[in-house]
């Protein structure tokens, strides 16, 4: 219990940072998101009421704390026309906890507010949307990961100091290196463009689209192998690198020798006793490279034309989108958050003494 109240102190502390980070972050980005809503059509009056109406004409920091009562799950309300007609709205669903003559609190669903591009969309909407894509997109890369950068770093560790050991390495060393925007920049061109006609594959597309009258979405699995093939060589490094020292670690110990002297083939020792103690730090690099992954797809959504939240972090920065910015940072750092309580589990399956940490 003790540990469940602490986890939830430190999410609730972690998350009250990240909002005040990129809430102030965001709104000191040069340019006028009023100016870009109205476009061509700009007029001094329009822009007083559309300042107005979203707050931009009062401090930022009383725009910040405006923000936190939409964000809170319990939040104030004065009793004016403005907010009563907001809630019988529906913009979010609540239960008045306590009123007065002249104000009232709710109890209520976190409000991300609406974009500021798109008409009155929700944030909640938008992140719905692509989200999903987003996480297919990171999944398939992590899986290609952990496949292939496991599969490198056990032949590397069993072939210690030869030329595959070596070419490994090299390889590993080459994949950390090199860019991801660079990598997704080659893979189209070559995979898409150069090597279509046997690949098959496109240079952008995402995980639907539209058939070839318009009128029904249609799954385009093939556009999910170059960007997560992409989005996969940086961790697929990384593992392979750390699975090779870590089980090199482990078949040193006195164990592993142990079980040599009772009889154990190779195959048998590595297989049943090594691989699993090697594991460790794996998971962990797997925890941070995963969420990694949901933010660092942003370049490589945008370069293939995969219609995921980092394309829509993209569109919202050259946009002055505040709303869909901040919620979308906000969202990745919660998954962020939930991993990494899900791999603390983990630990306690992969070593049991680690519980006595928790």
């Amino acid at each position: 219990m003790f540990w469940f109240w602490k986890k939830l102190g430190n999410i609730l502390i972690t998350l009250f940072g990240v909002v005040t980070v990129i809430f102030f972050l965001f709104n000191i980005l040069p340019g006028d998101p009023t100016q870009m809503m109205l476009g061509q059509n700009e007029n001094s009056e329009q822009l007083i009421v559309l300042k107005k109406k979203y707050g931009f004409d009062k401090p930022v920091f009383t725009q910040y704390l405006y923000y936190l009562n939409d964000l809170s799950l319990v939040s104030y309300h004065s009793k004016n026309p403005e907010n009563i007609s907001f809630l019988k709205e529906n913009k979010y669903n609540y239960f008045s906890l306590f009123e007065n003559k002249n104000s009232f609190i709710v109890v209520k669903t976190p409000y991300l507010r609406d974009s500021y591009q798109k008409n009155g969309v929700s944030v909640i909407e938008i992140i719905s949307n692509t989200l999903p894509n987003t996480f297919v997109l990171a999944f398939a890369s992590i899986l290609i990961a952990v496949f292939l950068g496991l599969f490198f770093g056990i032949i590397s560790a069993l072939n210690k100091n030869t030329w595959i050991d070596y070419s490994i390495q090299l390889l590993s060393t080459l994949g950390m290196s090199v860019p991801s925007f660079f990598s997704a920049i080659v893979f189209a061109w070559f995979f898409g463009y150069v090597l279509n006609e046997f690949t098959g594959l496109n240079m952008t597309g995402s995980l639907y689209e539209l058939d070839d009258y318009g009128e029904n979405m249609k799954l385009q699995l093939k556009n999910l192998i170059l960007p997560s093939l992409v989005l996969g060589i940086r961790p697929i490094a990384v593992i392979s690198q750390m699975m090779r020292n870590s089980l090199l670690k482990v078949l040193s110990k006195n164990y592993i020798k142990t079980a040599y002297a009772k009889g154990l083939s190779r195959f048998n020792v590595v297989k049943n006793h090594a691989i699993k103690n090697s594991l460790n730090p794996v998971i962990t690099a797997l925890s941070g490279w995963f969420a990694s992954m949901l933010a660092g797809s942003v370049f490589v959504e945008y370069i293939f034309g995969w219609n995921g939240l980092g394309k829509e972090i993209v569109d919202a920065l050259n946009k002055l989108d505040v709303p869909v910015l901040i919620g979308s940072v906000l969202t990745i750092s919660i998954i962020f958050i939930m991993i990494n309580i899900f791999v603390d589990i983990i630990y306690t399956w992969l070593d049991p003494r680690t519980k006595n940490n928790f």
